[in-house]
């Protein structure tokens, strides 16, 4: 097409799925694609600090939007920094579109400056990568990329050389309308009918959830009552079914706590609703029956009675009207005094006087930021320590998002994540819950919140410390090395990159300063200067790990979060019924 060339026909198929950015680094052979970009009304260029920031922020806007998002890469060392963020986002199941431009076509193969061969290097953390080596495969080739993110969810990439994409487009540009919307998967009767033979058959159940029950928490508070089941639940499980929830018995796995592990052991029958749970130790490997819309997580974590595919709504909506009213209330309520009893345990072990203890508890401050947040806060989680806190302190109201990189597990996640976070949604307070350690890898990204005067509130909980590395030492038995570093002052580094900063390291402080910061335009960045001592236990220790943990002088300190988890257990059990 005379006139239109390859890089303006690939922005225009981008602003037809509505893409409204691209996040990336600007260079060499992107230059006729961020030049196209700037010529298109309706789309942005996103200039980060680094490529893998770039790609983390477009996996959070897709994570939270469930619409496509777009990151880029120049050639070589430029797109090769997308591979984190595209790992995690395509784990996630996150529609992100990448697009790793290439070297000139003519020099693909002879070792060429920056060479490198991104149609490999991809392939493992995506659904679709190709390269497109010539004008005439537009704009067909981008639009089955952007179906292909859009349909499985998770990563495509598109490979196109920096002279292909200046070239004159072959092809008319058309339009085309992007499946955004999926269908729902229904169970074939015979799986549903066996479900519910299952259900009436055990005299015991207990529900497992995952972040597949999202849309579904009413059917899973009805199946509950119906078969009087406890409800445990995963990390990502957490924000859509913790609330406003009666059978509620705590989380599985290395960040768990009450009484969901034992529930699961002691129950006949076991239902694992929307989860690809990967921690197979904290799974019974029997008694189990698995729903899931995805049919290939069916029965990859733990051996199945019973495997039903389809959409945890509409399954339990079907199935319903065929599960019997149990009557017997003696396992459950068993299970919510035990729930109970965990939580008070916890509660004790809090130390005392933690409101003057020095340096601050991060649990106490978590707790704090729990109660000072927005309901419907989005919070952007390190991996690492910030993990655990999140999942016992921020409290899940069906409005709040916490979102981090929950299963490919890279540091440094939380800071780009809510940079994506808050160009998707400008209006909502969007807070990095960031680790030290996480938040020093990509410490540029600071530079990127202050150009674009992001209004992201980054709270540091700064313990000079990789903690959970610490913790997985001590675990082993190992005496911690390398863990432990100088201090860093990160709000003198904020103030001096012109984000304005409060440094905390008084516990009496740390309320008006979050409050103070959350109130503020703009971002504000808080550091929090916290005990690197605390740590966390899971549910479930081995006997070696009780042994590593012998050998290591720790305590947990838990508050707030527990605190209120506690208050609602209580409350739970005063609604028992009578004998």
């Amino acid at each position: 097409m005379v006139g239109t060339s390859v890089a303006e026909q690939f922005v225009r198929v981008l602003r037809q799925a509505g893409v409204a950015r691209i996040y990336g680094v600007v260079g060499d052979s992107l230059n006729p694609i961020v030049d196209a970009v700037r010529r298109t009304a309706g789309i942005d260029w996103v200039h980060v600090r680094n490529e893998e920031a770039g790609a983390f922020a477009a996996a959070a806007e897709a994570q939270l939007t469930d619409r496509l998002a777009v990151c880029a890469g120049s050639c070589g060392p430029g797109n090769t920094h997308l591979i984190q963020g595209l790992y995690d986002a395509h784990r996630t199941g996150a529609p992100v579109l990448a697009l790793a431009s290439h070297i000139s076509s003519e020099q693909i193969g002879s070792g060429f400056f920056q060479e490198t061969h991104p149609e490999r290097v991809f392939v493992d953390c995506s659904h679709y990568c190709d390269m497109i080596s010539q004008p005439s495969q537009m704009p067909r080739m981008l639009r089955i990329a952007i179906q292909q993110a859009l349909g499985k969810g998770g990563v495509s990439v598109i490979v196109m050389p920096g002279d292909v994409a200046h070239r004159d487009a072959e092809q008319p540009t058309g339009k085309s309308n992007f499946l955004v919307e999926k269908g729902v998967v229904t169970p074939p009767t015979a799986q549903i009918e066996a479900l519910a033979d299952a259900l009436n058959a055990a005299s015991t159940v207990m529900v497992f959830a995952g972040a597949g029950v999202r849309g579904a928490h009413a059917e899973v508070m009805s199946l509950a009552g119906k078969v009087l089941a406890p409800i445990g639940h995963s990390l990502r499980g957490k924000e859509w079914i913790q609330y406003d929830n009666p059978y509620d018995v705590g989380m599985s796995g290395l960040l768990g706590y009450g009484a969901c592990y034992d529930a699961m052991s002691a129950a006949e029958l076991i239902v694992l609703l929307g989860t690809d749970f990967p921690y197979d130790t904290f799974l019974p490997q029997e008694r189990t029956v698995q729903v899931d819309h995805d049919p290939t997580h069916l029965g990859r974590r733990t051996a199945l009675d019973l495997a039903v595919h389809g959409d945890v709504k509409e399954t339990l909506r079907v199935v319903l009207p065929l599960v019997n009213q149990k009557s017997d209330r003696t396992y459950l309520d068993r299970m919510l005094r035990e729930h109970t009893r965990s939580l008070e345990k916890v509660v004790d072990a809090y130390t005392r006087d933690v409101e003057h203890h020095v340096p601050i508890h991060p649990e106490y401050a978590a707790s704090i930021l729990d109660d000072v947040a927005a309901d419907d806060a989005i919070f952007t989680v390190d991996t690492g320590m910030n993990n655990v806190w999140a999942a016992r302190y921020i409290t899940p109201n069906g409005r709040r998002r916490v979102i981090g990189s929950f299963l490919h597990g890279t540091m440094a996640n939380a800071l780009p994540h809510a940079i994506g976070a808050q160009f998707a949604y400008p209006g909502r307070q969007v807070i990095s819950m960031s680790g030290d350690g996480g938040l020093g890898m990509l410490l540029g990204e600071l530079l990127t919140v202050r150009l674009h005067d992001l209004p992201v509130k980054i709270v540091t909980f700064n313990n000079s410390s990789l903690g959970m590395v610490k913790l997985e030492m001590l675990v082993d038995g190992l005496p911690d090395y390398q863990t432990d570093h100088l201090p860093v002052d990160y709000a003198a580094i904020a103030e001096a990159m012109g984000i304005p900063a409060i440094r905390v390291e008084k516990p009496g402080l740390i309320r008006s300063s979050l409050t103070d910061a959350l109130s503020r335009p703009g971002p504000v960045l808080v550091d929090l200067v916290t005990d690197p001592n605390a740590i966390s236990l899971p549910p479930r220790l081995t006997a070696a790990q009780m042994k590593g943990f012998a050998l290591a002088a720790g305590k947990i300190v838990l508050s707030g979060g527990v605190g209120k988890m506690l208050g609602f257990a209580r409350a739970n059990l005063r609604n028992l019924p009578r004998p």
